[in-house]
């Protein structure tokens, strides 16, 4: 299918969850898998292949966020283990959660505009 130009923008796409080729259908049809095709414009998802990147991100953002606020709430408040793993626990949840899809969904939108895949050998 040949790209709209100018092409849209692949991060405004994957945060939103929507088709890097038209911006209009969903990207998922689950909360991270992804659609077979998009029901707008029938772009075939068949070349989407995060990995493990998102996780990676995720862990990444998260750990750094977790790991701050939780050495300043030790350091000002010096609360007991239990209320440290109170706040904290849930927290980590709740936020590697609500930013593993957004993230998907710009790398997904990231290898669709950069046409990225597999890396392979050349015959010779």
């Amino acid at each position: 299918m040949e790209r709209k130009d100018p092409p849209l923008s692949p991060y405004s796409t994957g945060l939103r969850g929507r088709c890097p080729h038209c911006g209009d259908g969903p990207l998922f049809e689950g909360f991270i898998k992804a659609a077979p095709s998009c029901s707008v414009c029938g772009l075939d998802f068949a070349f989407i292949d995060s990995g493990d990147g998102p996780a990676v991100f995720v862990i990444m953002i998260v750990g750094f966020v977790v790991v701050a606020g939780a050495l300043a709430t030790e350091m000002l408040y010096q609360p007991p283990l239990w209320v440290t793993a109170a706040i904290w626990l849930p927290l980590t949840v709740i936020i590697a959660l609500g930013v593993l899809r957004p993230l998907k969904g710009v790398l997904i939108a990231l290898q669709y505009v950069n046409k990225a895949a597999e890396g392979r050998l050349e015959d010779r």
